[in-house]
């Protein structure tokens, strides 16, 4: 989320990732954004919860041992798969901006941007997220499943390499508060890998919850409620407005109160014998449908697994797709959501779009209302300069009963101060709004903005493979890249993970100011040096990642077999942990 990270970047040393073996078990797997993420997952599912236990103590737990990436007080978009009833469920893991955030507020008190720090709060989700999961499809209390992350946070956890990778790279960002700096950097320097970092103040804020839910007595669901209203209307709540009065935040007491997620059925599309689940509109996650809508029928495997002709087809779907994100998709309480988007036709007349060269530009929308492959637009994308945005982690669990969880929490630390006497950043995720007035994610009071955090579900004959990734605007190109080798070209989970990836960037960029690069093309280079050539000759302007390139994303995901086995596979590129048993 970070905007100028880059030049901190090409001082630090480079993140060398180690490859990760595949996990397999028969009762259980998960994969998560950091190992003693998956490790608290494993603790609950060994003392008997299901999935959504395990999945929310993942969540809660990566927001204490990987704060680069994700707060405890940030979002926490959501997905769960009920096997008894074959329902899959979304969670809105995205809070609003405050009352005062208006388009005025911004070009009064801001100069018409966006600016780092407690400008971009939004009401912070990921508390009610988990709770909300917890309290409706989860066994344990809040207590039960918080363990882990109350363990790390009060008595300290080593920095893993790819941790102290990025707070390197963001040192000279937590110098701009007090707070950020006494917590982030160790002696005013950056933690180094296997130094301990402790967050007695963020321990306190979990322990208040728990003890919230505790007082509260006898039912489980009484309690977890209660330890949500804790965070949003108790100490915490009182603790995050006073901080925000005192430095001049957007955010309130009223803010806080009033907040709660939605939960609604998942989106669903069809991609031959599969199914694939995806969170709403709030967020980016229904363009991995638009795009596999587009591809259906396509005879990918004919193309030739990265070959230049099948990554072509690719990127141009890919910026159909992200064409329409960019015309259509906002919070639908604010904004009225074209009911074709996800139709097949629609998807056909796209489809027909993509041509035998690159769209040097972004490609124009589409026109669903009138099932139209293209509309005129009124005006184009400003392309220029480049977005380093930092963002998120993700978990996904497979339990013995088969239900699933899928959730991509985020909202890294270097964008917003730690908030004194809470012990963590509290969602900047404002920073994914827009001040045009005619866009549909413009900013407005109550509304959220368009969050790029979007996980996923697969279904293959039922059996469900909850999949996401870190990666911003390359989350759901990767997600599509890693499902494609799995459903198409029928690797195992591991191998699809680690196959090199490829991203566009021809599309403005979800992270303020919404830079874009038409035509650019990001590509691993262990892509053969003939298939990026390949891609150049279609008219792409390709640029070379390194081998294994963090912001190519970091999927992880569980593929449950006929024959019961969890298969577990998570991405060397972020340093993702899989176990299972």
């Amino acid at each position: 989320m970070s905007l100028d990270s880059a030049s901190a970047q090409r001082s630090t040393p480079a993140h060398t990732p180690t490859h990760t073996v595949q996990a397999i078990g028969r009762s259980w797997a998960v994969a998560a954004g950091h190992a003693l993420a998956s490790e608290a997952a494993a603790r609950v599912l060994s003392a008997g919860g299901n999935a959504i236990d395990a999945g929310v103590a993942a969540g809660i737990t990566l927001g204490v041992v990987h704060p680069d990436m994700v707060s405890v007080a940030g979002v926490a978009p959501i997905l769960v798969h009920i096997a008894k009833t074959g329902q899959t469920w979304q969670v809105s893991g995205v809070g609003p901006y405050p009352r005062v955030s208006t388009v005025e507020y911004f070009e009064r008190r801001h100069g018409g941007q966006i600016p780092a720090g407690l400008a971009r709060t939004v009401v912070p989700a990921a508390p009610a997220a988990w709770c909300m999961a917890l309290e409706r499809w989860g066994t344990m209390s809040f207590a039960d499943v918080a363990i882990a992350a109350i363990e790390h946070a009060g008595e300290g956890f080593p920095v893993s390499s790819f941790s102290a990778y990025q707070l390197g790279a963001n040192a000279a960002k937590y110098s701009r508060w007090e707070t950020s700096k006494a917590l982030y950097l160790k002696d005013g320097r950056a933690f180094q890998a296997g130094e301990m970092l402790v967050q007695r103040e963020l321990a306190d804020t979990l322990t208040r919850m728990a003890a919230a839910e505790r007082r509260a007595g006898g039912d489980r669901a009484v309690g977890i409620r209660a330890a949500r209203d804790e965070f949003y209307r108790g100490e915490t709540a009182k603790r995050i407005a006073e901080f925000h009065r005192k430095e001049d935040g957007p955010l309130t007491l009223a803010d806080l109160e009033s907040f709660a997620v939605d939960v609604a059925p998942a989106l669903m599309t069809t991609f031959g014998r599969w199914q694939v689940a995806a969170c709403g509109y709030w967020c980016q996650g229904p363009v991995l449908l638009q795009m596999l809508n587009m591809l259906e029928g396509v005879d990918l495997a004919a193309l030739g697994h990265n070959s230049p002709a099948y990554l072509h087809r690719l990127v141009e779907t890919i910026k159909l797709a992200f064409a329409d994100r960019d015309a259509y998709f906002g919070d639908p309480a604010f904004v009225a959501i074209p009911e074709n988007l996800l139709s097949k036709a629609y998807a056909r007349a796209r489809r027909a779009l993509v041509g035998d060269r690159a769209w040097k530009e972004m490609p124009p929308p589409g026109d669903p209302t009138r099932m139209e492959a293209s509309r005129a637009r009124e005006v184009l994308p400003v392309a220029g300069g480049s977005s380093d945005s930092l963002d998120t982690s993700y978990v996904a669990v497979v339990d013995g009963a088969g239900n699933a969880f899928s959730a991509t929490p985020s909202d890294p630390n270097a964008d917003s101060p730690v908030v004194a006497g809470v012990g963590c950043v509290v969602s900047p995720r404002g920073s994914q709004g827009w001040l045009d007035r005619g866009h549909p994610s413009v900013v407005a009071p109550g509304k959220r903005p368009r969050l790029t955090p979007a996980p996923a579900m697969a279904f293959e004959d039922g059996r469900p493979l909850p999949f996401g990734t870190p990666g911003g605007d390359v989350q759901q190109q990767a997600m599509l890249q890693v499902f494609l080798n799995v459903a198409v070209f029928g690797m195992p989970i591991q191998q699809a993970i680690e196959m090199p990836r490829v991203a566009s960037r021809s599309f403005p960029d979800s992270f303020w100011p919404h830079v874009m690069s038409p035509g650019k093309v990001e590509a691993e280079s262990r892509l053969p040096r003939e298939t990026r050539d390949g891609l150049a000759a279609l008219g792409h302007d390709v640029a070379a990642w390194p081998e294994w390139e963090w912001r190519a994303g970091a999927v992880c995901g569980v593929r449950l077999s006929a024959e019961g086995a969890r298969w577990a596979g998570a991405d060397p590129r972020r340093g993702a942990h899989p176990i299972a048993r």
